[in-house]
């Protein structure tokens, strides 16, 4: 090993620019420079006489600088060749091939470099593969500033920072996924916002864009609707609809025989290009590409129309594309299964795996005009709107009061599809039509009456329902939400106040009144062993004190309709009879037909059911207290708060399940005992004498329940759909005790006792849900 220090006599200069020669302008192995002198030769610029007009790297000579002290032209000597060191004997180079355009300047693959001959330093180092150490040559710079990588270069060049031209492992990967997008994305707009990101070399917004792919989880996919792989756009939903593709060619021989459904509802993105028609269309185009037939919704369409179809029809599967009730730049792929209910594990996990493997778009992805001349794309939208409003008509019980009532309804589609099929739903039972909301009956993806399209927010999405009943009469408001799969009731009172029923209460409603036209209709005592019922765990436990009286069965399922929809399912298959299932958010399942929930059949039977309550000059309010006098008052309480960040929200959970030390669990929320625990993230249970939980548990999601010793129940879970933190507490109390307000007032205080002290928003920076 030859080490040369830092300090050198000038005339050992030259010695290194010989070396840097021979070697390409890379340093020689086994040579070691002291940094300065490292950093001296790396510069390639030796030093000059005063006077010098010799090519760099040479002194001029003597009789030159003499003609130039005189003022005489310097003839230019003609240079004679240097001698060479001898090399060592080494095999006969292969000749260099032709260089690959932007290739040049060194790097894996390309071409060797050309040595320099001629007098002083190699003037273009890059242009022939000898690039100064770490700099691409000239050539190879005006290459690299066509490409995508040189855009992003100059655009942090100009940004002045963030991701430098080498830039960190993380920021190199970020940047492969965009040109990884822009090789497969046709969408000239989320292309457009992909290189703009490029051009900018904006870190940040390439995280936020490229950080990480969506996550396929039994609720399907819902995010905003933008570029790159965070988010819902053309090339996300080819993706994952050639996985969900794959995985039900695994799991069905007869994929190609039976086909899917698919239906989509009315939003829109004009700046990314993307709607949920016309995902739905490359999501057809898809599966027909494979030969699988496709029963595509000619128009927009209810939810619950696409696990009707599935079952009706019995295909293998359906994909229903909505964001439901979330906000307007949001979009979602739900999925449901061949038994007509969402899909759950391990499902969820199978198709997301499917879809990692096979990423690239096949041949076809992106013209989907070919579907409109296929003979596997068939429409149901005539054959559903018939036989759908059939099978709801068997719910229909009382026809005649329908035809007769006096009672007038209002309804709103808040912006969403429901308007045209409430109105079918009113013609299928009797009744009038209900007053429509003109500002909100027609699909707008912009939303543009309200702040949020969900009815289960309350007064403020009703405002303009309120003020048409009050013009035209009508006592009782209907609210759809846009996708058409959850209700809303509201109710005028004597006062003039207008009551909106929360999803306990009209649970409550329906579960009595859905069960009591059942015994009427059934007189067979025996048939009650085989009725069920069912509700989520954090909702009411009403139907229980019901089916307690009544002697009919009650379960409890874990949150969510994918739960209540396969375990309906899998009751009906064994001879049972489901007669209803609700979740407090408003969802209601009032007909076996669809294994979910449904808006539409809930609104028409809610509008029977307050007729026939009419005729007994009894309102909704007033057979809700009636309800509760006979089974046990239940009063509930839910809420939320926002919460944007997920390790916040993974703190929160991990100090309750470490209150008073590791693994031990709050004994007191202010002055209320807690007397169980039940956490279904971890799976504990203290009621239980292995003190394991018996519904199914959920590593991917949080949810503490808490019992407390005065009666009162509070869940504490996070949303799978939203950055929201939700609460639900109810306190029951047995049937005769009429002091509701003392009721309603204990749940209060142990409601802001557990807010306080298990939530903290101040310390954890929680928003509060606004009206």
């Amino acid at each position: 090993m030859i080490f040369i220090p830092n300090q050198r006599p000038a005339e050992d200069v030259p010695l290194l620019y010989r070396l840097q020669k021979q070697t390409r302008g890379a340093f020689v192995r086994g040579v070691t420079f002291g940094p300065a002198v490292a950093r001296k030769a790396r510069q390639i610029t030796p030093p000059q006489a005063p006077g010098s007009t010799g090519p760099a790297g040479r002194a001029a000579s003597p009789a030159a600088r003499s003609g130039a002290e005189e003022g005489r032209p310097r003839p230019r000597p003609r240079p004679r060749p240097r001698p060479r060191p001898r090399p060592r004997p080494r095999p006969r180079p292969r000749p260099r091939p032709r260089p690959r355009a932007g290739r040049r300047g060194g790097g894996p693959g390309t071409a060797p470099a050309r040595p320099w001959h001629g007098p002083g330093p190699d003037p273009d180092p890059g242009g022939r593969g000898g690039a100064e150490v770490g700099r691409p040559g000239p050539a190879r710079r005006r290459r690299a500033e066509r490409s995508g990588a040189g855009a992003l270069r100059r655009g942090k060049e100009r940004a002045g920072g963030g991701m430098a031209a080498r830039g960190s492992a993380g920021d190199a990967a970020l940047r492969r996924a965009a040109e990884q997008w822009l090789l497969w994305d046709k969408n000239p707009k989320t292309s457009a916002i992909v290189k703009q990101l490029l051009v900018e070399g904006n870190a940040s917004e390439l995280q936020k864009y490229f950080g990480s792919r969506m996550e396929f989880g039994t609720a399907g996919l819902r995010a905003a609707m933008g570029a790159g792989i965070s988010h819902m756009n053309d090339l996300t939903i080819i993706q994952t609809t050639q996985g969900f593709c794959r995985y039900l060619e695994k799991n069905f021989s007869d994929l190609k025989k039976r086909g899917v459904v698919i239906g989509f509802d009315a939003r829109a993105h004009l700046s990314s290009g993307g709607s949920s028609k016309r995902f739905a269309r490359l999501a057809a185009n898809t599966f027909i590409s494979q030969g699988v037939p496709v029963y595509l919704f000619s128009d927009i369409i209810p939810t619950p129309f696409v696990p009707y179809t599935v079952t009706h029809l019995k295909l293998c599967a359906g994909i229903m594309v909505t964001a439901s009730h979330n906000p307007k730049q949001d979009n979602g792929y739900k999925v449901y299964w061949e038994n007509g209910a969402q899909i759950i594990s391990p499902h969820d996990k199978g198709i997301s795996q499917a879809i990692e493997e096979n990423q690239e778009p096949w041949s076809q992805a992106w013209d989907d005009k070919l579907i409109d001349s296929s003979l596997l794309l068939h429409d149901p939208y005539a054959m559903v709107n018939k036989e759908y409003f059939k099978d709801i008509q068997k719910q229909c019980f009382h026809r005649n009061i329908n035809k007769e009532t006096n009672l007038k309804f209002v309804h709103t589609s808040v912006h969403g599809v429901g308007h045209k099929f409430v109105q079918l739903a009113f013609k299928a039972f009797d009744l009038s039509p209900p007053f429509a909301v003109p500002e909100q009956k027609d699909p707008d993806p912009e939303f543009p009456t309200v702040k949020y399209p969900n009815p289960e927010e309350g007064k403020g999405v009703l405002t303009l329902s309120f003020a048409l009943a009050e013009k035209d009469g009508a006592k009782i408001i209907l609210a759809n939400d846009p996708d058409a799969d959850r209700l809303a009731v509201a109710e005028k009172q004597e006062s003039g106040e207008w009551k909106v029923f929360s999803g306990n209460e009209l649970g409550a409603l329906l579960g009595w009144w859905i069960f009591t036209c059942w015994k009427n209709h059934n007189r067979d005592t025996c048939a009650i062993k085989d009725v069920y019922m069912l509700s989520s765990t954090v909702s009411s436990k009403i139907l229980r004190a019901i089916a307690l009286k009544e002697g009919f069965h009650f379960e409890e399922t874990l949150t969510g309709f994918k739960w209540m929809g396969n375990r309906a399912k899998q009751l009906m298959d064994q001879g049972k009879a489901v007669l209803f299932a609700f979740e407090e958010a408003i969802g209601y399942m009032c007909c076996p037909a669809v294994l979910d929930k449904d808006g539409v059949s809930a609104a028409v039977i809610t509008a029977e059911m307050a007729s026939f309550l009419a005729t007994r000059n009894l309102s909704l309010s007033q057979q809700l207290k009636a309800v509760y006098d006979e089974y046990g008052f239940h009063v509930t309480k839910a809420s939320y708060f926002i919460c944007h960040d997920p390790k916040v929200i993974q703190q929160l959970f991990d100090n309750l399940r470490n209150f008073d030390g590791k693994n031990t669990y709050p004994k007191s929320c202010g002055r209320f005992k807690v007397s169980g625990i039940r956490d279904l993230t971890t799976g504990y249970d203290s009621s239980q004498p292995d003190q394991k939980a018996i519904l199914p548990t959920s590593k991917s999601s949080q949810m503490i329940t808490f019992t407390f010793a005065n009666g009162g129940v509070a869940t504490m879970r996070t949303s799978g759909t939203e950055p929201k933190i939700k609460y639900y507490s109810e306190l029951c109390a047995p049937p005769g005790n009429s002091d509701v307000e003392k009721l309603k007032k204990e749940l209060d205080e142990l409601v802001n006792a557990l807010e306080k002290h298990f939530f903290q928003p101040e310390k954890n920076n929680l928003q509060r849900k606004t009206e």
